[in-house]
């Protein structure tokens, strides 16, 4: 598992996704994947969900971080996802074996997906569990990465938010961008 976490980058976003943050996720963890990083996420609807999908089709390596037992991934929805991924990538789990996915746990798995080489938010909400990833993610000096969207979107408020309040978060639009920040950033 070590070696799945060398060169990991965690695509965060919506549940709720729009068609254009499934396009992006997609496009990013796509190509990422292609290029041999790691891409790390919840394992959720939308974003999460496109992230994993995408890294698994392009061959490349995937972690999903759940927020419940390893022995009943959340959602159930996902659950053909979390047998790929098993398969051919990584799940990972900080609770015990029949653990309920409680909503106190995803916050706290989510400082597991914080501890990438980089985090990129994709799509979020103004209160969503993307932007409080990325309050982890700053407060640990990695690498902070948004798309912007559109601005008549209210899945584009966290995003826009980030890039308000944090000098660190930059901007990126494509996995080169996000490569070209993780070696600025020193990964």
């Amino acid at each position: 598992m070590c070696d799945a976490l060398t060169r990991s980058v965690a695509i965060v976003g919506a549940r709720a996704a729009t068609a254009y943050g499934l396009h992006v996720s997609t496009e990013l963890a796509s190509e990422l994947a292609s290029r041999g990083w790691t891409v790390m996420s919840g394992g959720a609807f939308g974003i999460d969900g496109a992230a994993h999908r995408a890294a698994l089709a392009a061959g490349g390596l995937t972690v999903a971080v759940l927020a419940c037992g390893i022995d009943r991934p959340y959602p159930v929805g996902n659950s053909a996802l979390f047998d790929q991924i098993v398969a051919h990538g990584v799940l990972i789990s900080e609770w015990p074996p029949g653990a309920e996915p409680l909503r106190h746990r995803f916050a706290i798995s989510n400082r597991i997906i914080a501890t990438a080489d980089g985090t990129v938010v994709v799509e979020a909400a103004a209160r969503s569990a993307a932007v409080h990833t990325m309050g982890r993610v700053l407060s640990l000096g990695r690498p902070a990465m948004v798309v912007p969207g559109p601005v008549t979107s209210a899945l584009s408020l966290g995003c826009h938010q980030i890039l308000r309040t944090s000098a660190a978060a930059r901007v990126v639009t494509s996995a080169g961008e996000v490569i070209t920040e993780l070696h600025q950033g020193g990964r």
